[in-house]
């Protein structure tokens, strides 16, 4: 499958856009076929996966999953998936609608990034280490255990 490169204002915009790309291209003669498979698996691979987090007390607020064919055009995971640098995840006992929300992802440091865009795109050592910290304490929810045990 040829890569398609567009810029989308959010996600849903790009995945409706992939969809109507697998239905009408001609590069793909099962491109519905397609379109409704990774369909069905997005939406099952989510729904899975938020209903477990949500058991651990994690809400899964943002993610993404990328599909690609392999050699025989079966459907195929393209990526990673549910990592704290592909989705966002928010403590469920303190979400409130409405503005930003703690979490367990990457937002520690773009929200540094941004505040400080004079020091370009490095963080220093113990902004990198909270990013950690940060990551390892999700994990940590998800699996009830800490990393490496």
């Amino acid at each position: 499958m040829n890569a398609i490169k567009r810029t989308f204002s959010n996600k849903t915009e790009s995945v409706l856009f992939l969809l109507l790309w697998l239905k009408k291209t001609e590069l793909l003669d099962k491109g519905e076929e397609y379109a409704k498979k990774i369909k069905d698996y997005t939406i099952a691979l989510y729904k899975k996966c938020a209903e477990y987090a949500l058991t651990k007390g994690i809400i899964i607020a943002d993610t993404k999953f990328e599909f690609g064919l392999d050699k025989d055009g079966n459907i195929v995971i393209g990526d990673e998936m549910l990592t704290p640098d592909s989705s966002r995840f928010w403590p469920a006992d303190v979400y409130e609608p409405g503005h930003g929300q703690p979490s367990f992802d990457k937002q520690f440091a773009r929200d540094w990034l941004k505040a400080n865009p004079e020091k370009g795109w490095k963080l220093p050592e113990d902004v990198a280490q909270k990013t950690i910290d940060i990551y390892l304490e999700g994990y940590e929810k998800l699996t009830g255990k800490p990393l490496g045990k």
